[in-house]
């Protein structure tokens, strides 16, 4: 079988190319649950779900305790890979619910 580029698909196909494009990002990666979701939308959907104070207790990072905004623990959660992972596993967690 030979190899044919998105851009031939499209050129075949006939299709708007962003549709196609943006369906083959999304089969791209199949295994990872996290792909096409930003570490803003994460924050922002386990603090509507469960506030700061739970977050805080989960996982004890300064960020999430003391006067927690979405910029404050975007910016750690960028910086300190142990806390991002356990942020990103109890999200996972919680969508698999």
């Amino acid at each position: 079988m030979q190899y044919v580029s998105p851009s031939v698909i499209i050129l075949i196909c006939g299709h708007d190319p962003y549709a196609i494009r943006h369906t083959l990002m999304i089969s791209a990666h199949p295994r990872d649950p996290l792909h096409g979701i930003t570490l803003e939308t994460i924050i922002k959907e386990l603090v509507e779900r469960y506030g700061w104070a739970e977050m805080g207790r989960r996982v004890p990072i300064r960020c999430f305790l003391h006067d927690p905004s979405v910029k404050s623990s975007l910016t750690f959660l960028r910086k300190t890979p142990w806390a991002r992972e356990r942020v990103e596993g109890w999200y996972i967690a919680y969508k698999d619910v």
